[in-house]
């Protein structure tokens, strides 16, 4: 499995603080039959500075670590980047670290806030559909305007943007309205993808085998292999 959407890297944001807990991290993705994993530290200006050229030395890094260590865990560098006027600028110095290519398009992790769709939502999407990068909008299913009105994110959909569930939403480890959210999300075929967004071990783990069994229970294992393996395969040039 190729899990798009991680924070093992340590000492950049919430995620891992050291080392040890990103190696500790990589083990348990590794059990779990994932080979492929995306760093993405958030990118958020005024609370995470993180920029592109400043994290792909500690992507290499880390990946020799892995190595050094035994742990077959291929990394890559992305970021999870929240919706903001200076991420656009960020965008625009070339200090983003996209997933991939697809078809033309740039693929972007983005981030909402936790409590709503701003205003101007749509209108950013927009931009950077402009600009040729297609928007993978992060949880949308843990966002709580979505998970007030699941057809909130639609319009988004609609304009050109794919989704990215959390595994363990659907599987039930961010309570029931969020695991209620992400079905009406799947079985709409609204999402794309579903990955760990792992932090830590004990809350937060980088296991998408539950995630990938629950969705197959929903849609079938076609399309929950679809959304582990192949769908993120063909975002990182994997195919």
């Amino acid at each position: 499995m190729i899990d798009l959407h991680s924070h093992l890297l340590y000492s950049v944001d919430d995620g891992a603080a050291t080392l040890e807990e990103s190696l500790a991290l990589a083990r348990v993705a590794v059990d779990d039959g994932i080979r492929v994993a995306v760093m993405t530290p958030h990118i958020h200006p005024g609370r995470y500075s993180n920029v592109r050229s400043g994290l792909e030395s500690r992507v290499d890094a880390f990946q020799s670590e892995l190595k050094e260590h035994g742990i077959p865990l291929e990394i890559r560098l992305g970021g999870e980047v929240r919706l903001s006027v200076e991420s656009l600028e960020l965008i625009l110095d070339g200090e983003i670290p996209f997933l991939g290519t697809v078809d033309g398009y740039r693929i972007m992790l983005l981030e909402f806030p936790h409590q709503i769709i701003p205003v101007g939502s749509q209108q950013f999407v927009d931009k950077l559909l402009q600009l040729k990068i297609r928007p993978l909008i992060a949880h949308p299913e843990r966002n709580k305007a979505v998970m007030a009105q699941p057809e909130k994110i639609h319009p988004f959909v609609d304009s050109g943007c794919w989704l990215q569930i959390t595994a363990g939403s659907i599987a039930g480890r961010f309570g029931e309205t969020s695991r209620k959210t992400a079905v009406t999300l799947i079985q709409n075929e609204w999402a794309h993808v579903i990955a760990s967004d792992a932090h830590n071990i004990d809350h937060r783990p980088p296991i998408l085998g539950e995630g990938r069994d629950a969705v197959a229970e929903l849609v079938g294992e076609k399309i929950a292999w679809q959304m582990v393996r192949d769908r993120p395969a063909r975002i990182l040039g994997l195919e």
